[in-house]
């Protein structure tokens, strides 16, 4: 086995490759990075000094391929299963990576903004980049339900990188930002990506997890029963 993703369960960005892997059982070895621990921090910064989670290695090649979208692309490109994640027509690669990127900067980034505004020391929080965060979790569910209209799935009919990044974003920013009644078809989706097999294995794994949450007490119970 030459794949090893250094990563944490319970982080959102580590779900959204966790999926792709899973999607066409990808073999390969988990790694946890714990930051609490100075030896395996200390590792990871000499592994890729940005310091961010996660990081996949190839043995194989000896090379270290970070960010997500990197990683599920090089996965592609290098270790192909029945599930090609981003397509051959070049039109609808650019959807793909539109809609991928979209969901990284405009739903996952503002919700880890509300996250990590909940852990502030007292008198440390930011009422103004809060109030921002969750203006844009309210564009861009806004900008989701309208896309939606062109199939069950974020660029149509199939499956993709796109929606990898979409379900740890949307799990974790509709809990701290609610979407509301009036988006039936972002709330549809959402009940699309818990259906799948990758998915729910991805939140198992994570559910021990959960209780470290900031949020935790917002969480629906569904989430904390057995998926698998």
């Amino acid at each position: 086995m030459s794949l090893t993703l250094h990563l944490h369960p319970l982080a959102s960005f580590c779900h959204k490759v966790l999926i792709a892997l899973y999607e066409n059982e990808t073999p390969f070895e988990p790694s946890l990075v714990d930051f609490s621990n100075p030896g395996s921090a200390t590792a990871h910064i000499e592994r890729w000094p940005v310091g961010k989670i996660p990081v996949l290695h190839d043995s194989a090649c000896n090379r270290v391929v970070p960010e997500t979208s990197i990683m599920i692309e090089y996965l592609q490109q290098h270790y192909p299963g029945p599930v090609p994640l981003i397509p051959d027509d070049a039109g609808l690669q650019l959807d793909v990576r539109l809609w991928d990127r979209f969901f990284d900067l405009y739903v996952s980034v503002p919700m880890q903004k509300i996250v990590a505004d909940r852990i502030r020391p007292e008198g440390a929080t930011d009422p103004h980049g809060l109030a921002e965060a969750h203006a844009t979790l309210d564009m861009a569910y806004g900008m989701i339900e309208g896309q939606l209209y062109t199939g069950p799935w974020i660029t149509g009919e199939t499956f993709t990188m796109a929606d990898c990044s979409a379900l740890p974003a949307l799990f974790f920013a509709l809990i701290v930002h609610p979407g509301g009644d009036d988006r039936p078809q972002l709330h549809g989706y959402f009940e699309r990506l818990l259906a799948r097999p990758s998915v729910r294995r991805v939140l198992s794994e994570a559910q021990p997890y959960f209780k470290f949450f900031p949020y935790r007490e917002a969480m629906p119970a569904r989430f904390l029963e057995p998926l698998v």
